[in-house]
């Protein structure tokens, strides 16, 4: 076999980036585009000793669960990976994907994941929900600015600006820049060159407040006749903040450290379950506030607090965690790296009038250890230091895509608390850490995927795991 040869091909499952897997002749091979119960005419593009690449050259027999997709740009831009699988299947999928990576990599008895497996969260509409967007923006060959998304594994913007999970406002958002950078002659940046000045436009609107933020991020410190596109976003229903952020590195990294606010409040406020946040252009907050209720609910549900209860939250953020969890517990303790992410969470607190919250910089893994053996953080004893703080009822973790620390679940394990929740964005290392976590101290009592990332391969979590001699 070689480049280009043809073939027929069953595809039996999908990989992490959503491409369709099948395996002909003692070879697996992955096909961009194609999904579990397609039958097609595979052409190689790409060989290896035991697994290649290929594309779908024809569908000789349909998956059952293969829709057309709503969007056009489907398969080209490089978010919504599968967008053509029927919606029942997505979730049908992504719940087994979980059940599969605790058996695999957790090392759970198949009975066990069965028994503690709940039905996974899904949506009833699964479009127009994510409340931020972040659109590159690039020229054309006639010089035009354009705006969409990144294509698959490329840095090429595929121009679309109505994106069917985003909110309708973006697309006016987008024009209304478009139109000032063509009549000001203002360039788009270059990443070859480094040359240009508009990299990016960042959307955040509030579902529950309806505010709306924008903030274009400059390859330089000032915009040139800023004035004139502050005044055509103003006529923008809901503006309520325009800022430029300043981000002159030659590297992937979207956001620099310096925003200046042009217009309006340095932030706009939305809520969740009652619970209220300022948001800024930096700011950490999940982009599917519909689920997120249903996600942090979950997580409180879990965590069982009466009012009497400690409870550590690691890897806060911002604080949303911590504050749902604040309405029913005696005292909460949140630990986040980022210190903006701190003062956000601070100021949260602050915002909905909760006084048992409190907040600290710093890596987990090395903050929580600290405080077990010497009951204080960064060498400031923390006044509150007993055997209750240090022996809480509850930990939370909700931790990044690479998992918790092994010096974290290795002082968790010492810390001893009654129940420890887990809110995972990556079943993979989720798995992995109950496997130590559950070893010997822990219990594995419930599962609950939920789909924050409609139309894509991601599946968030919520686990709850009980001392085991409790």
């Amino acid at each position: 076999m070689k480049k280009n040869d043809t073939f027929q091909l069953e595809i039996t499952d999908l990989g992490i980036g959503g491409e369709g897997i099948g395996k002909y002749e003692g070879m697996t091979f992955f096909v961009k585009g194609a999904l579990p119960g397609d039958r097609i005419v595979a052409g190689v593009t790409k060989l290896k000793k035991t697994y290649g690449y290929a594309r779908v050259v024809e569908i000789i027999e349909p998956s059952p669960n293969r829709r057309e997709a709503v969007c056009p740009v489907s398969g080209k831009c490089g978010g919504c990976q599968i967008m053509e699988m029927d919606y029942a299947a997505q979730l049908r999928f992504k719940q087994q994907k979980v059940a599969d990576d605790l058996v695999r990599i957790g090392g759970f008895a198949p009975d066990k994941v069965a028994a503690v497996m709940q039905p996974i969260i899904g949506m009833e509409e699964p479009y127009h929900f994510r409340n931020k967007a972040q659109y590159p923006v690039q020229e054309d060959a006639e010089g035009n600015p354009v705006a969409g998304f990144y294509a698959l594994r490329s840095h090429r913007v595929i121009e679309h600006e109505n994106c069917y999970l985003g909110v309708e406002v973006n697309e006016q958002i987008l024009t209304i820049v478009k139109d000032y950078m063509r009549a000001n002659r203002v360039s788009a940046y270059d990443e070859t060159t480094g040359k240009g000045l508009i990299r990016h436009v960042l959307i955040r609107v509030g579902f529950t407040s309806k505010e709306v933020m924008v903030c274009l991020v400059i390859n330089g410190s000032t915009l040139p006749v800023a004035g004139a596109l502050v005044e055509a976003l103003q006529q923008v229903e809901g503006m309520t903040s325009i800022s430029v952020n300043s981000n002159t590195r030659r590297d992937n990294v979207i956001l620099g450290n310096v925003t200046k606010t042009l217009w309006g409040a340095d932030y706009i406020t939305d809520s969740i379950g009652g619970v209220q946040f300022q948001i800024q252009p930096r700011s950490f907050y999940q982009v599917n506030p519909v689920q997120t209720e249903k996600l942090y609910g979950k997580a409180l549900e879990y965590a069982n607090l009466t009012g009497e209860e400690t409870v550590w939250d690691l890897y806060c953020g911002i604080g949303t965690i911590s504050l749902f969890l604040a309405k029913k517990a005696k005292m909460v303790y949140g630990v986040e790296i980022v210190p903006e992410a701190i003062e956000d969470a601070k100021r949260n607190a602050a915002l909905n009038h909760i006084t048992n919250a409190r907040f600290y910089v710093g890596k987990a893994e090395e903050v929580l250890p600290e405080y077990y053996e010497q009951g204080s953080i960064h060498g400031e004893r923390i006044l509150e230091a007993d055997a209750t703080l240090k022996s809480p009822d509850v930990i939370v973790v909700d931790p990044p895509r690479k998992g918790c620390d092994e010096m974290c679940l290795s002082t968790m394990l010492r810390m001893a608390p009654k129940r420890i929740v887990y809110v995972s964005c990556d079943p993979a290392t989720l798995a992995r850490d109950l496997k130590i976590l559950c070893a010997e101290d822990y219990q594995l009592e419930a599962v609950t995927p939920v789909d924050q990332f409609c139309h894509s391969m991601h599946v968030e979590c919520v686990v709850l795991m009980s001392k085991a001699d409790t």
